[in-house]
C-alpha cells in the first residue's frame, strides 16, 4: 500500500517515505512507486498525536497516476497541486497553502518548560550530522523555541571567525518518566555546562566543562520580561556556578554573562536542551556504545550495568549520564568525566556511516533535536542553524578535545562541597581558548607550510636603526602603542618608528606585516619583540608619516606590555584539565 493509501487510516513513520538519491546525494520524499518526488519535506511542524498524515504537495502540477483497479482518492481541489488529505477528528487544521504554518508564540510557561537538562547533547547533534541532518530541518522550523540573549552574546557566530557556543543543561524535572531525576521543585539550575570552542580554521575544537559547584561571581543580569520590558536581576558574589540560571528568574543569558566574567571569553550563542534529549537522541541512532571498567549499581540514577562494553539508549542512557556515586570519587567532577565519555561515544555514532546514510535515523534525529532544542534569539532561524551545522560538521572527532576547568577544593570549607579555580592553571586554559590554540595536535598542516613559517625567522637581520615600522593598537591595553614606541626608540634603537593609533579591528594575536623587501627588517623586529614565525605576515608595506614604506606592527590581545616578549601561548594543557579526545574509547572507573 502506498503512502497516500496508508495516510487515511494509519500513522506513518515519515522516515519510511525518504530515500537517498544517488544522483544528487540528497534525501527525497517518495509518495509511492509512481508519485513524483520532493527534495525537501513540507515546511510544517511534527504531526500532533491523533492527526492524519497531511500529504506534501507534488513537485509538478500534475497528479500522480491512479493505481489500476482502485478508486481515485479525494477529488482535486482547485488551486492545489495535490488533493488535500482529510483531517482526522480532533486534529488541528493545516496552515493555508504558501504559508509556513509556524507555531504561535509560546507562553511563558512553555518557554520555561523548554529550558531543561540535556548537557549540550543537541549541539553535538549539530556537530555530528553536519549538512545531511539539516536537509530535514526546514519542515521542523516551528519546533524551535528561543529566548532572548539580552545582549550578553557577541551577536551570533560568524563563518570567518572562531566559534564559541555555550551549551547549558538544567536539573529541572519535567516530562513523562523523569520524576526520579533532578531535584524535586528545582527552578532549573545550570547543572551541566560546556563551552564549545571551534577554531577559526575548523581544524579542531575544545569542549570545556564548567563544574556546577565552582564558586564564582554572578554579575548583574539585564533580562527581558514577558511584557517586553527589561529587569536587572542583581548579581551575587561567591556563589555556586549553577545558580547563574533559574535562581531569582535568571535566564541562559545570565549564565552567558557569568561565563564571560569567569573566563574572559564572550560566547557567540547558547543552546539549551530538554531533559529527554539524551533518551530520544540515543534511541534515534540505535544506541551508543560505552565502556565500564567496573560493575555499577547506582540506586540514585537507576543505572545497573556490569563491567564491560554496552550499547545503551533511552532511559538507560539518561541514567548513565546522571550517575556519579558509583564512579570516581562519587562527586560532580567524576560525573563530568562520565558525561564527556558519553558525548564522545554519541559523537562517534553520529559521525558513523550507519547514521549519516540512514534517512530514517537522520529524520528521527532532526525531530528529536528540534523538539528538545532551545536557542538564543540570535540563532532563531533554520538557515542560521543550517549554517552552524555546516561549520561544525567540518570537524574531525579526533581533533575534538574534552577538558574541564582546573579547580581545587574550596579551602574555606571543612566539609568539601564546592571547588574554586586553580589560579595557577585555569588562566592557561582560558588563554589557549581565547587565542584559538588547539588542545590537541592537529596534523593537517603540511610540512612545507610548517617549514615556510619557520623560515621567516631565518636569514640576515637588518640593524635596528634601519627598521621602519608603524605601531597600531589592535586589542592591547590602552596606551600600549605609545609605550612600545618609546621603548623601541629609547631602549632598542628603532628610531624610525611611529604611533599610528588604533587598528581598524581587534586581533587576538600580535602581528607584523611586511613586504618582501623588508624581510631583514621584519626578522630584526621579531627578534626584539619576541615574535614567532606565525606572527610574521608577508604582505605589503604601508606609507609612514614621511611618505616612506614601512612595516605594520599590530599589538593584539596577547600583548603583555612594552619589553615583554610576545610569544604564542604554549600548547601544553595543564594536567588538571583532564583532557581526552572524542575518537578515543575510555572505560569509566
Amino acid at each position: 500500500m502506498d503512502a497516500q493509501g496508508r495516510g487515511r487510516g494509519e500513522n506513518i513513520d515519515p522516515a519510511d517515505q525518504w530515500v537517498l538519491n544517488p544522483s544528487t546525494g540528497e534525501y527525497e520524499l517518495r509518495l509511492g512507486p509512481s508519485a513524483p518526488q520532493s527534495p525537501i519535506p513540507s515546511p510544517r511542524g511534527p504531526r500532533p498525536p491523533g492527526a492524519g498524515n497531511a500529504r506534501p504537495r507534488s513537485a509538478t502540477p500534475e497528479r500522480a497516476p491512479e493505481r489500476p483497479g482502485r478508486p481515485s482518492p479525494e477529488r482535486e481541489t482547485p488551486g492545489r497541486d495535490v488533493p488535500p488529505q482529510r483531517r482526522r477528528r480532533g486534529a488541528p487544521e493545516e496552515p493555508p497553502p504558501g504559508r509556513r504554518g509556524r507555531r504561535p508564540a509560546k507562553k511563558n510557561k512553555k518557554a520555561k518548560k523548554a529550558l531543561l537538562w540535556g548537557s549540550g547533547t543537541l549541539a553535538f547533534l549539530v556537530l555530528g550530522t553536519g549538512v545531511a541532518g539539516y536537509l530535514y530541518l526546514e519542515h521542523l522550523n516551528d519546533n524551535i523555541t528561543s529566548v532572548s540573549d539580552d545582549g550578553a552574546s557577541t551577536g551570533g557566530f560568524k563563518k570567518d571567525q572562531a566559534i564559541n557556543i555555550l551549551l547549558i543543561g538544567t536539573d529541572k524535572r519535567t516530562g513523562a518518566g523523569n520524576e526520579g531525576y533532578g531535584d524535586k521543585g528545582s527552578e532549573g539550575h545550570a547543572d551541566t555546562t560546556i563551552l564549545l570552542h571551534v577554531s577559526k580554521d575548523r581544524s579542531n575544537a575544545t569542549a570545556l566543562s564548567i563544574p556546577r559547584d565552582l564558586i564564582v561571581d554572578v554579575p548583574d543580569c539585564p533580562t527581558e520580561q514577558e511584557d517586553g520590558s527589561q529587569k536587572v536581576i542583581p548579581g551575587s558574589t561567591g556563589v555556586r556556578f549553577n545558580t547563574s540560571l533559574g535562581q531569582g528568574g535568571r535566564t541562559p543569558s545570565c549564565t552567558m554573562r557569568t561565563v564571560t566574567e569567569l573566563t574572559g571569553i564572550k560566547p557567540d550563542n547558547f543552546m539549551v536542551a530538554d531533559f529527554n534529549a539524551v533518551k530520544t537522541l540515543t534511541t534515534a541512532v540505535g544506541g551508543v556504545e560505552v565502556c565500564l571498567g567496573k560493575d555499577i549499581d547506582d540506586p540514585d540514577s537507576h543505572l545497573k550495568l556490569p563491567k564491560g562494553t554496552h550499547r545503551i539508549e533511552g532511559e538507560q542512557a539518561l541514567a548513565f549520564v546522571r550517575t556519579r556515586h558509583s564512579v570516581g570519587l562519587g562527586g560532580d567532577l567524576s560525573r563530568i568525566e562520565l558525561q564527556q565519555q558519553f558525548l564522545s561515544a554519541l559523537m562517534r555514532e553520529l559521525k558513523s556511516n550507519d547514521t549519516l546514510t540512514s534517512p530514517s535515523k537522520m529524520l528521527k534525529l532532526a525531530e528529536a533535536g528540534t523538539e528538545a532544542l532551545t536557542v538564543d534569539s540570535q540563532l532563531d532561524s533554520i538557515n542560521k542553524l543550517k549554517d552552524l551545522g555546516m561549520e561544525l560538521g567540518k570537524l574531525n572527532v579526533k581533533n575534538l578535545t574534552f577538558a574541564t576547568i582546573p579547580v581545587i577544593d574550596n579551602p574555606a570549607e571543612k566539609v568539601k562541597a564546592t571547588v574554586v579555580l586553580n589560579e595557577a592553571e585555569a588562566p592557561q586554559v582560558f588563554d589557549m581558548i581565547r587565542n584559538d590554540v588547539s588542545f590537541t595536535e592537529v596534523k593537517q598542516q603540511k610540512k612545507k607550510e610548517k617549514a615556510a613559517v619557520a623560515a621567516r625567522l631565518k636569514g640576515e637581520k637588518a640593524p635596528a636603526s634601519e627598521v621602519r615600522v608603524r605601531i597600531l593598537n589592535g586589542g592591547a591595553p590602552s596606551g600600549s602603542a605609545q609605550s612600545t614606541l618609546s621603548w623601541l626608540q629609547v631602549e632598542q634603537g628603532v628610531g624610525k618608528s611611529e604611533n599610528a593609533g588604533n587598528a581598524p579591528a581587534e586581533l587576538a594575536k600580535t602581528t607584523l606585516e611586511y613586504a618582501p623587501g623588508q624581510a631583514d627588517q621584519a626578522r630584526r623586529l621579531a627578534d626584539i619583540m619576541g615574535l614567532s614565525g606565525s606572527a610574521m605576515k608577508p604582505g605589503e608595506s604601508v606609507t609612514n608619516a614621511q611618505g616612506l614604506p614601512a612595516m605594520t606592527l599590530t599589538l593584539g590581545k596577547d600583548f603583555k606590555g612594552a619589553g615583554v616578549k610576545v610569544s604564542a601561548p604554549t600548547a601544553k594543557v595543564p594536567d588538571s584539565a583532564k583532557k581526552s579526545t572524542a575518537d578515543k574509547v575510555v572505560c569509566a572507573e
